[in-house]
């Protein structure tokens, strides 16, 4: 995507010096921090303490994650269990996100079936590249299937602006290119239709407010930061046309999760009538479980990332605390919105109704046997 006319991407292979690059997203949008990852341990921390975050991001830090354990200093070349070791460490960073499994697992496969050294780690960073640019075309489907939706309602509204609302960050800084939730905002946007969003903040961490916002902003699209809470009310009073979010770990059956705050604005979108959809490539996917509720892991994180609140003070980034310094807080990173309050889901294949058979039926080759 276009930053101060530089095309720019969250993370990408630096091949003058070999090495994987990324975006330190916790510093958005005041500061643009560039950071390389040179050991799996770094790697870790990035996706841990969210320099990168986004479900088809994290996949595709897992993925590169793998071709930089073969590479890092005092790596053990060609040897299988240190290797399935690594990946299996680099799985552990974040136990929501279905694309981290996937980005590993996909890569150690192919990488592991080549004995000699320098011909696995070849063929790991081949794997993982594709990776990339497989989830930057899925991002573009995606937008190109979801510009039905808000062509459907721009035509209805005869001009007047469509207002959406999303929650967190499912944008191109989540997603390689385009993003999930906000790629069809940029496809109805480039094709001419009036559109405003509408960014939820994102407490904690204000994904929204720092990152959905910037990239709005720089590609010249209107929008507007509202706290967590206002959705509801927007939605009562017919300002908000379309919610479209994204996903870290969607079952096949429907059940979804996603930024905690996500399964709220459903519950309000389907009190008021207005089309709650999810925005998500085929990774994000959990082929092995129909029960979201139940069996999708809920990572609960740092209380402090609730306590402090960092923005920019005099020209430097700080960070505040809010509470009492002595009041605990808890902090679960997401919850689990059913599929009975999902209008449907756009994918890279078109869109579906949020069921087992819907799902099955366009991804018929991701069936059991």
């Amino acid at each position: 995507m276009n930053v101060d006319g530089k095309e720019m991407r969250p993370i990408w292979f630096n091949t003058e010096t070999r090495t994987v690059q990324v975006i330190d997203q916790r510093f958005l949008p005041h500061e643009l921090i560039i950071e390389d990852l040179t050991t799996v341990d770094a790697v870790i921390h990035a996706i841990k303490e969210m320099y990168v975050r986004g479900a088809p991001l994290i996949g595709a830090t897992g993925a590169l994650g793998v071709y930089v354990s073969l590479v890092q200093d005092n790596n053990r070349g060609a040897d299988d269990d240190y290797f399935k070791a690594e990946c299996e460490r680099l799985k552990a960073a974040r136990p929501t996100a279905m694309n981290l499994f996937w980005g590993v697992d996909r890569v150690m496969d192919v990488a592991i079936k080549e004995t000699d050294y320098d011909t696995r780690v070849k063929a790991a960073l081949a794997e993982a590249l594709e990776v990339v640019e497989e989830e930057a075309v899925n991002c573009r489907k995606i937008g190109e299937y979801g510009l039905s939706v808000i062509r459907e309602i721009a035509e209805k509204k005869n001009g007047e602006p469509v207002n959406i609302l999303t929650h967190c960050n499912a944008g191109w800084l989540a997603c390689i290119e385009y993003g999930t939730a906000t790629a069809p905002m940029y496809t109805a946007f480039d094709a001419g239709i009036n559109i405003h969003v509408w960014v939820d903040e994102t407490r904690p961490l204000n994904q929204g407010s720092r990152l959905t916002a910037w990239e709005l902003g720089k590609h010249g699209i209107s929008h507007t930061v509202i706290t967590d809470n206002a959705g509801g009310h927007l939605m009562q009073h017919g300002m908000v046309d379309l919610v479209i979010v994204g996903t870290d770990r969607t079952t096949r059956a429907g059940d979804v999760a996603n930024k905690i705050g996500t399964y709220l604005k459903a519950l309000a979108a389907k009190d008021n009538n207005i089309p709650f959809y999810v925005a998500l490539p085929s990774s994000t996917f959990d082929w092995d479980i129909t029960d979201g509720v139940k069996d999708i892991p809920i990572e609960e994180r740092d209380p402090d990332e609730i306590r402090y609140v960092q923005g920019l003070c005099d020209g430097k980034i700080r960070s505040v605390l809010v509470p009492p310094e002595t009041s605990p807080a808890a902090n679960h990173a997401f919850d689990v919105t059913p599929s009975r309050l999902v209008t449907g889901f756009i994918t890279e294949r078109g869109i579906c109704e949020a069921s087992e058979d819907a799902v099955m039926g366009l991804f018929p080759d991701k069936k059991k046997e």
